[in-house]
């Protein structure tokens, strides 16, 4: 029961992301990417920082990770919000989702260099099987179409408008605070680190937005859309950057990441029951390749030194 606990909390980040997407969704034409972004960062970050004392945790940042905490800062919550805002406001089309959810190849490489975590072909086929299934679940049809030479040729300059880019640079800034992270908290709480980081790295958004004359200052907002903005902050950044932070911490980085590739369909399922969205068939193909990449890359050691069957016998013996 505990494993099975501990596992759903590791879930539990990115089922949280891909929900706060689909309700940041219907808020970003009237209230701006900016201020949602801020709003998403800033309230979720002093809720963390108010619930330090609950968990006997100091709000200091301990000397030796301030260096590292103000490059976290900078990377993981202006920059790769920054990157975001950009691209939710100007991308058209899902290749910018594919991008910014390919981050855990990024970060198994850098795990790999900089922490020595073994990536064996089992850990390689998953990865691979993973940006597929992102590949299948978001990428234009026509491109696709255009792939398998099914379809006409599309412009490769118009891949990249729209925001595709900034979504690309979003990736790569999450990539690099996901490691990053490990240096910040190497002797502060990972609670403490994550608080302080959201609510500096929002501030600089909220500037961003009082400065852009496109946006009102306060939304005409109804008490539907702020329950809506409460649940992408409170849950989808606070809950969901508290623990993921804290597993980024202390679990290896390359498994716990590879459950990134889960995202999309959480805001795939979240998008259906509450945008009225409906999956294509190639979209159900990016599902099962993204859920084989999941279990490929978590049990990338055992299958490689044991083999599937030797793991099945052990699952099997340990239950009830």
């Amino acid at each position: 029961m505990v494993s099975i606990r501990l596992g759903l909390l590791m879930v539990l980040p990115f089922a949280l992301w891909g929900t706060a997407m689909a309700a940041m969704a219907p808020l970003l034409e009237s209230g701006g990417p900016e201020l949602v972004a801020a709003l998403r960062l800033v309230p979720a970050g002093i809720a963390l920082l108010l619930a330090l004392p609950a968990l006997g945790a100091s709000w200091r940042i301990a000397p030796q990770d301030r260096i590292w905490f103000v490059v976290f800062t900078l990377i993981d919550a202006t920059l790769f919000q920054f990157c975001l805002a950009r691209g939710l406001r100007e991308t058209g089309a899902g290749l910018g989702s594919v991008l910014i959810d390919s981050q855990p190849l990024m970060v198994a490489l850098l795990a790999r260099s900089l922490f020595a975590e073994a990536i064996n072909p089992v850990g390689w086929f998953g990865l691979m099987l993973g940006l597929a299934g992102i590949v299948c679940l978001g990428v234009p049809t026509d491109l696709l179409r255009h792939w398998w030479l099914l379809g006409d040729a599309v412009p490769f300059s118009g891949l990249w408008e729209g925001g595709t880019a900034w979504m690309l640079a979003a990736a790569v800034a999450m990539a690099l605070g996901t490691v990053i992270s490990r240096y910040a908290c190497s002797a502060s709480h990972p609670v403490s680190v994550t608080g302080w980081h959201m609510v500096l790295g929002g501030l600089p958004l909220l500037v961003w937005h009082l400065a852009d004359p496109a946006y009102p200052l306060v939304p005409e907002w109804g008490s539907g859309q702020w329950l809506l903005m409460a649940y992408a902050s409170l849950l989808g950044s606070a809950v969901a950057y508290g623990l993921f932070f804290w597993f980024a911490t202390h679990r290896e980085l390359t498994a716990f990441s590879s459950l990134g590739f889960l995202t999309p369909l959480f805001a795939l399922a979240s998008g259906g029951v509450w945008l009225a969205e409906r999956l294509a068939p190639l979209q159900w193909v990016g599902v099962v390749l993204v859920l084989l990449s999941v279990v490929l890359v978590s049990m990338r050691r055992r299958w490689w030194e044991h083999g599937p069957s030797a793991v099945i016998g052990a699952a099997g013996g340990s239950g009830g």
